[in-house]
C-alpha cells in the first residue's frame, strides 16, 4: 500500500513535497511559462494590446470563468466523506472556493464592461472553436477523470498559471491607467485578486493531489498528471494565440497553435 503523505513544511515551498512532486512541477515548467510569458499578457501589461485581441480574450475566456464553479462541483460529487484524508481536504477546499469563483465571475463581468463589452456580448458572444476548446477540455477532464487528475487540470494547472500571468499584468500600472479613473478599481479587481491572494489556491490543490496519491505513486499515475497539466497549459496557450491574432486582417493559424 502506498504510504500516506502528510506535509510538514511550508505550503508554498516545493521542498515540503515528495521527490516525485518536485520532478512533476519541473517537468511542467516549460509549458506553464509559454502561458505566463505569452505576448498577449506582456502587451496587456504595457497597455499596448490590440483592442480586437483584448475583446476576443475577454469574451473567449468567459466560458471557463463561468463554468469554473461547475468544474469544482463535478469534482465534489466524487468525494465520499471519511474514505481518505485527501478527499476530506478536497471537500473543504472545493466547498470553500465554489463561492469564491462565483465572485470572480462577477469581477470578470466588471472587467469586460470597463473594456467596452456589454453583458449580452460577453455571455452570448461567438467564441472560435480554438478558444472554446479550453472549456471543453476542463469539463471533459472533470467529468471523466479521477479527483486528483481533474484537480490537477483545473485548480492546479489553470489557477497556477493564471496567478502568475495576472501578477505579470499588474507588475506595472500602464494597463490600470488605460481605464477611466472612475472604472479602474472595478476593472482591475479580478486581476488584482488573482495576482495577490489567489496564489495559495494552486498550492492547496497540489497538496490535495499529493495526499491523494501518496509518497510513492505508480509511474503511470505521475505521467498521467504530467500530461494532464501540460495539456491544460497547451489549451491556455492556444486560447491566447487565437486571441492575439484576432486583430490581424488575414485568417491564419499561428505555428504555436498547430504545435499545441
Amino acid at each position: 500500500m502506498n504510504k500516506q503523505f502528510v506535509r510538514e513544511g511550508a505550503l508554498m515551498d516545493i521542498a515540503s513535497y515528495p521527490t516525485w512532486t518536485r520532478e512533476l512541477v519541473e517537468a511542467c515548467s516549460d509549458s506553464k511559462q509559454h502561458v505566463v510569458q505569452h505576448e498577449l499578457f506582456k502587451a496587456m501589461r504595457d497597455a499596448s494590446l490590440d483592442a480586437a485581441a483584448a475583446r476576443q480574450f475577454l469574451i473567449g475566456v468567459w466560458p471557463v470563468i463561468d463554468q469554473f464553479p461547475q468544474y469544482m462541483a463535478i469534482n465534489l460529487l466524487k468525494i465520499r466523506y471519511g474514505e481518505h484524508p485527501g478527499q476530506e481536504m478536497a471537500r473543504r477546499y472545493l466547498v470553500r472556493n465554489i463561492r469564491v469563483e462565483q465572485n470572480h465571475a462577477d469581477h470578470w463581468l466588471a472587467w469586460a464592461k470597463a473594456s467596452g463589452i456589454s453583458r449580452a456580448e460577453l455571455i452570448e458572444g461567438k467564441v472560435p472553436v480554438g478558444i472554446v476548446s479550453l472549456s471543453h477540455w476542463c469539463w471533459h477532464t472533470c467529468e471523466r477523470e479521477s479527483l486528483a487528475v481533474a484537480m490537477a487540470a483545473t485548480n492546479y494547472a489553470i489557477e497556477g498559471a493564471t496567478g502568475e500571468w495576472a501578477s505579470l499584468v499588474c507588475s506595472r500600472d500602464n494597463y490600470e491607467h488605460s481605464f477611466a479613473p472612475l472604472s479602474r478599481k472595478k476593472a482591475m479587481k479580478w486581476l488584482r485578486l488573482h495576482a495577490h491572494y489567489d496564489d495559495k489556491h494552486p498550492w492547496e490543490a497540489l497538496e490535495i493531489i499529493v495526499t491523494l496519491l501518496g509518497l510513492d505513486p505508480a509511474a503511470r499515475e505521475v505521467d498521467k498528471l504530467r500530461r494532464t497539466i501540460c495539456t491544460s497549459h497547451d489549451y491556455m496557450r492556444m486560447t491566447l494565440d487565437h486571441s492575439l491574432f484576432a486583430g490581424t486582417a488575414a485568417r491564419v493559424d499561428p505555428p504555436a497553435l498547430q504545435a499545441a
